[in-house]
């Protein structure tokens, strides 16, 4: 293994005191532009996306972007290095002291060029130099440069350079494409998992990972699930890595229990209030997480790089912690971040979110082409996940061009979900067949450790001349079993498999068209209103929020997060146990499918051990995070919200919703919820329960199972990771 980086203390990286606003000014065609300040000049010369007109930082039309642009141009580095952005209290926060650990001597020598002459300089340049300059640049520096480029830019300044990072297998070198397999199953079933596995292993996929993203964020849970990945390692015999993508603290604490963590994962975030508040880590903790990997993790003495970070454009203006700061820097930011820890792999999810951040096919792949050329030049090893969310105007057929165009720009992987369609998430990647058609058009073959294990398995042959092509079994995951007996309880086991038969690389037509056909049926969910006079019978009062339609539900989601004027004063406290606050979220019709068998469970699991239980809320077009103002509000203890999911591609999964209870802290848990979590201001934790539908967790398992949980919310004084914390040092 290579020499463990050491990472810089934060207070020994040098940056500027922050400088007064300044305002902006060009004439462009006899037509005076101003722009106050560095945040706006910043947002106004990016492309036009939903999340940065939301929150006023978009250009109003095409002629102040290319104004803003112009000015943008003509700064020099050393202007921008010597502004850093401050948060909204006027402080530089930790993440952006982060980007400020550049390479001095270098930028030193680039420092008074204008950033339009160091986009023709990198133009002109081999990717070596760009390799040389990427390190001397702040984050800040490499979204202007991102803002100023067209689409063709883009793509031929990311092609010349490919990062690459080593585990067991290397991913990134010229001429591969890789991919992550993601296994995720509603309820965490093992089979259902083994089954998905296998899937991507026949399609060549998993060379980069098998990553899982946990239903339940639980150590045992974690540990169970890399345990099962392991044991799929061993026995199929491919080289690859392994990652249950749980919250970094409880992969930690399943670590310390004896579970294979051989990449440790964790999303991330450009502001420190979204990073602290949201993801619930700090830049001290990210930095005792990577030594204790370097020290403890099962691929210590054989991997180069161990972390892996996730990020997308647009988290931080979700949760309205951006400090007014546009999406391209706030993601630039990130970026900064992850090249503290030298990663194995940084994921990009931008579309992920929805038409809050990204509303249609353009805004999403924009932004992922700058993702991807921020990431490079900065010199992470960058996998792309062009995704989207049925409750946004983007589509399969935009996400496959933002393949193609990411490809030509070199992506070192991209992800592998079966058909392209989350059965937990709700959303929509690439899959197995998206990668592999896209290595026989671009000519790209997996890492070679795994590219000779799957051509010893028939998945891959050879040709006379060498060259990579599909074996006699590609495409047939049976080949991993040993008997039909078990590969059809396997089958059973896991949601929304149409069929495995392929045409070429892609799935075969009759398969298409069921796939697009639930598809369809699934968009339609999000556009259902609540029939509140099927709710009634549950006693329920009405709440309204501040989003007063669906189309700005949908795109604004502050709107549903805030009580609206009239309703606030009608609510008195109560000093109850449990306040139950029921939305529709993303899909009215998961709380009417769901309500008539887990509610009565809920209400008589809870009065019947002696908890005081409110009238029931109904808010139409609300958000998650509507409960901490109903908790103030009322003063419940907890908030037991719950909510419809964002549909997923199966008909039956727009009718999925989650539990998200919301712990209002007392001040006597404030102390200690503070120091868990880093977060001084601390005033909520919550633990959620999600995938509740016929094809996840029944109604009135979940009914049973929300009670026990809220329960140990209330007995504990906790939720989230403290309470998960508190439990396992219980047992």
């Amino acid at each position: 293994m290579s020499s463990i980086k050491k990472i810089k203390a934060l207070d020994e990286i040098v940056i500027p005191e922050p400088k007064a606003d300044e305002t902006y000014s060009k004439t462009l065609l006899k037509r005076e532009f101003s722009f106050a300040g560095l945040k706006k000049l910043l947002g106004v010369a990016d492309f036009s996306k939903s999340g940065d007109r939301v929150c006023g930082l978009a250009a109003e039309d095409e002629i102040s972007r290319e104004a803003a642009r112009s000015i943008l141009s003509d700064l020099t580095l050393q202007h921008l290095y010597d502004r850093p952005l401050v948060d909204d209290r006027g402080a530089l926060d930790s993440v952006m002291r982060v980007g400020y650990d550049i390479d001095l001597a270098v930028f030193g020598s680039i420092a008074d060029m204008t950033m339009g002459e160091l986009k023709d300089y990198l133009m002109r340049s081999p990717g070596s130099e760009m390799e040389r300059i990427g390190p001397a640049l702040l984050p800040v520096m490499v979204a202007g440069l991102a803002k100023i480029c067209d689409v063709h830019e883009l793509i031929y300044l990311s092609a010349k350079v490919k990062p690459n990072a080593k585990a067991r297998t290397r991913i990134g070198l010229p001429g591969t494409l890789s991919s992550r397999c993601q296994p995720n199953h509603p309820t965490d079933d093992l089979r259902g998992l083994t089954l998905l596995t296998y899937m991507g292993l026949a399609e060549g996929a998993g060379d980069c990972l098998l990553g899982m993203n946990p239903a339940e964020d639980t150590v045992e849970n974690v540990s169970v699930v890399l345990e099962t990945m392991d044991k799929i390692r061993r026995e199929t015999g491919v080289p690859t890595q392994l990652c249950c993508l749980a919250h970094i603290k409880t992969q930690l604490a399943a670590m310390e229990k004896g579970a294979p963590v051989e990449i440790l994962f964790q999303s991330i975030a450009g502001t420190d209030r979204t990073l602290v508040d949201e993801f619930d880590v700090t830049v001290d903790f990210l930095d005792k997480a990577y030594y204790t990997m370097a020290e403890k993790g099962p691929l210590r003495d054989q991997a180069e790089q161990w972390m892996y970070f996730e990020t997308g454009q647009g988290s931080e203006v979700s949760y309205n912690k951006h400090n007014g700061i546009d999406m391209t820097v706030t993601e630039a930011l990130c970026y900064g971040l992850a090249r503290r820890y030298d990663p194995f792999m940084v994921n990009n999810v931008t579309g992920f979110i929805g038409p809050e951040t990204h509303l249609d096919n353009f805004e999403m792949l924009i932004s992922n082409l700058q993702d991807q050329f921020m990431g490079k030049l900065m010199g992470l090893p960058m996998g792309m996940a062009p995704c989207y969310t049925l409750h946004s105007n983007c589509t399969s057929e935009g996400q496959q061009m933002a393949t193609q165009l990411l490809t030509a720009a070199g992506a070192n992987f991209f992800m592998d979900v079966y058909y392209g369609m989350d059965r937990m998430l709700s959303y929509f990647d690439t899959s197995g067949h998206d990668d592999q058609t896209l290595r026989e058009i671009y000519n790209l073959k997996p890492a070679p450790e795994y590219q000779a294990w799957a051509v010893e398995k028939g998945i891959y042959q050879l040709d006379e001349q060498g060259h990579v092509e599909r074996g006699a079994n590609w495409g047939n995951p049976r080949i991993f079993c040993d008997s039909d007996v078990e590969f059809q309880k396997l089958l059973e086991s896991t949601p929304a498999v149409y069929g495995l038969e392929n045409a070429g690389p892609r799935v075969a037509n009759d398969v298409q068209r069921t796939l697009r056909a639930n598809q369809a049926i699934a968009r339609e969910a999000i556009h259902a209103d609540l029939r509140l006079e099927e709710l009634e019978k549950f006693n329920v009062r009405l709440l309204n929020t501040k989003a007063t339609s669906k189309d700005a539900h949908l795109n604004d989601p502050e709107l549903g997060a805030h009580i609206a004027e009239q309703d606030r004063a009608a609510l008195k406290v109560e000093n109850c146990d449990v306040q139950v606050l029921i939305s529709d979220g993303l899909s009215a019709e998961a709380i009417h499918h769901n309500m008539d068998e887990l509610l009565p469970v809920l209400e008589d699991g809870l009065k019947s051990r002696g908890y005081t239980v409110a009238q029931h809320l109904v808010a139409p077009y609300g958000r998650v995070k509507l409960a901490e103002e109903v908790s103030d509000a009322v003063q419940a203890k907890v908030i037991i919200n719950l909510i419809g999911e964002r549909p997923g591609g199966d008909a039956l999964a727009s009718r999925s919703m989650s539990s998200y209870m919301t712990y209002r802290l007392e001040d006597d848990d404030k102390q200690a919820a503070a120091e868990f979590s880093g977060n001084s201001d601390i005033a909520f934790e919550m633990t959620v329960i999600s995938n509740i539908y016929a094809g996840g967790i029944p109604s009135l398992e979940a009914g049973s199972l929300i009670v026990e949980r809220a329960i140990q919310i209330l007995e504990n004084r906790a939720a989230g990771n403290r309470l998960t914390n508190l439990l396992k040092d219980k047992a």
